[in-house]
C-alpha cells in the first residue's frame, strides 16, 4: 500500500491527521517541511505517495513550490495533491490549482472531510481478508 503523505508546520494539524487516517487503516508518513519531505522522496526507501496533504504556507519551500516541484516530474505527475490552508480567498484557491492541486481544505478542518476527501482519492483500505474467510 501506498503511503499517504503530510507536509504542514504544524505538529498539531500533522498529528490529527495522521491519527484520523491511521484509524481508518491508511498508511501515513509526514514532514514538518517541504524540504525534509522532497529528500525522503528522492530517498531510495521512500514510496511515492497515493495521496499528499500539503500545508500552503510552510517555512523555507511554500506549498505552491512544493506541488509545482512535484507536477513537473513525472514520477509524481499522478499523485493527488490536497491543499490545506487557513487562506480562504479566490486568488489562494486559483493559485493551488496553478501549482497542481486536485483540492482544497479550508483551516479548521473535520475529520470527516478529511476521510471524505481520501477514499474519493485513494479509495478504501483493504481490509484483513481472513476475518471474512472465516464468516463465510
Amino acid at each position: 500500500m501506498q503511503p499517504i503523505m503530510i507536509i504542514d508546520d504544524s505538529a498539531t494539524v500533522r498529528k490529527i491527521v495522521e491519527v484520523a487516517l491511521q484509524r481508518e487503516g491508511y498508511q501515513v508518513v509526514s514532514f514538518p517541511d517541504g524540504i525534509e519531505a522532497l529528500r525522503w522522496l528522492q530517498s531510495e526507501h521512500s514510496h511515492i505517495p497515493a495521496l499528499l496533504f500539503l500545508d500552503i504556507s510552510l517555512p523555507k519551500l511554500s506549498g505552491y513550490q512544493i506541488a509545482r516541484h512535484l507536477k513537473k516530474q513525472t514520477r509524481f505527475a499522478h499523485v493527488p495533491i490536497l491543499m490545506l490552508t487557513r487562506h480562504n480567498g479566490v486568488v489562494d484557491r486559483l493559485r493551488a490549482r496553478l501549482s497542481g492541486a486536485s483540492s482544497f481544505v479550508t483551516k479548521p478542518f473535520t475529520t470527516e472531510t478529511l476521510l471524505k476527501l481520501t477514499q474519493q482519492y485513494v479509495g478504501i483500505p483493504a481490509q484483513d481478508t481472513s476475518e471474512v474467510r472465516h464468516a463465510l
